[in-house]
């Protein structure tokens, strides 16, 4: 594993009593080397445009930026990080626009480059019911879906970080970003940097299949896997990997995909299965339900914050930027997700990608009751 472990010990039953916070056998933690930025992340960052109806009957749009790993990057920087993103925009206005607001939020994009050969991406945001939102990608052939191993290189030579946070995004953007995100891992693990994945898996940008064959090649890679509930069972070795059943500290009857009748089961034998491929951590997503964390001291759940819901999209890289922030700060896992479900619960509460992101000041607020103002 790239990242260093708190402590040594054996397994313990997964999915049995939750861990005592801090106290985790085998946890990962970030390296703490001076100079070095706290996270490092790559990918592709569009141009935005979120409508105010159904497309097709025009009306107004407003334009920002997103990419789910710029919305992490932004979100960590808000809590007072050193964030580093790096990517390809073209050489128009699109491209200038992303790297403005990064700038503006605080992000290093030094590492980012301007490819005068494509045009920087883009993404139509469809508002289509009250909490249902088709999104549209215009991103074939972009600058950031040409992204190259050079990139991620040069990162790691200015400055290696502390954490490398990957998605599953990127690998599906084209072959040399597949190849990017792979020499991320190599250069993660040369370095001794934590490796935090979070799947994020597109359907539109390619098959469950393909995803599959990509994420099992990166798991001996990962220290801390970060999936909804669905997206799990796509980095889960193959029927001729491994032994048919689930281990010997899985539920009675549990196999690859587990009981069908107790959810809850099959998602501490899936995760006992990432866990004994080397996973430090397995935390699962589960929306309006919360959060569970997967360790080798065992499982913790933590429940989502209860806000007025404004915009779902955005809350899970929001997430992902909490549960990194508190991870850095050397929280054990109970911190890292109270973190996380905060910040889920800002992003969710808030209109756009990442606007709603609190800064470390604001995390307190979820607390204040109705119709506090804050003077």
């Amino acid at each position: 594993m790239t990242g260093q472990p708190a402590s040594g010990g054996g397994q313990a039953q997964r999915g049995g009593a939750a861990p005592l916070p801090g106290t985790t056998p085998g946890r990962p933690r970030a390296p703490r080397q001076p100079g070095r930025p706290d996270v490092f992340t790559f990918g592709e960052t569009m141009v935005a445009l979120r409508g105010s109806g159904p497309l097709k009957l025009g009306g107004t749009m407003q334009v920002s930026v997103a990419g789910a790993e710029s919305n992490v990057a932004i979100g960590l920087a808000r809590l007072g990080h050193d964030v580093r993103w790096a990517g390809a925009v073209g050489e128009d206005e699109a491209g200038q626009l992303v790297l403005r607001t990064l700038r503006a939020e605080g992000v290093e994009v030094s590492g980012a480059s301007i490819d005068p050969g494509a045009p920087t991406g883009l993404l139509l945001f469809e508002p289509r019911l009250p909490e249902v939102t088709r999104v549209h990608y215009y991103r074939a052939g972009s600058a950031g879906s040409r992204l190259t191993a050079e990139t991620v290189d040069r990162a790691f030579r200015t400055a290696p970080p502390r954490v490398l946070h990957l998605t599953g995004i990127t690998p599906s953007l084209s072959p040399t970003a597949r190849s990017a995100a792979l020499r991320s891992l190599q250069l993660a693990r040369e370095h001794g940097s934590l490796v935090c994945l979070d799947v994020n898996f597109r359907a539109r940008l390619w098959t469950a299949e393909d995803a599959t064959a990509v994420l099992r090649e990166w798991i001996p890679f990962v220290d801390v896997l970060i999936a909804s509930d669905d997206e799990l069972p796509l980095c889960l070795p193959g029927d001729d990997d491994g032994p048919d059943d689930a281990g010997p500290d899985a539920p009675s009857g549990a196999t690859r995909t587990g009981p069908a009748s107790d959810p809850r089961a099959s998602l501490a034998s899936q995760a006992g299965l990432l866990l004994d491929l080397g996973v430090g951590e397995v935390v699962v997503k589960l929306g309006a339900e919360g959060a569970t964390a997967f360790t080798h001291g065992g499982s913790l759940p933590q429940p989502a914050k209860a806000v007025r819901a404004v915009d779902a999209v955005g809350a899970g890289d929001a997430f992902v930027a909490g549960y990194l922030s508190a991870l850095l700060d050397g929280e054990g896992p109970a911190g890292c997700l109270e973190r996380a479900v905060t910040t889920g619960a800002f992003a969710v509460a808030s209109p756009g990608d990442w606007e709603g992101a609190p800064t470390r000041a604001e995390l307190g607020m979820l607390g204040a009751p109705p119709g506090t103002v804050v003077r």
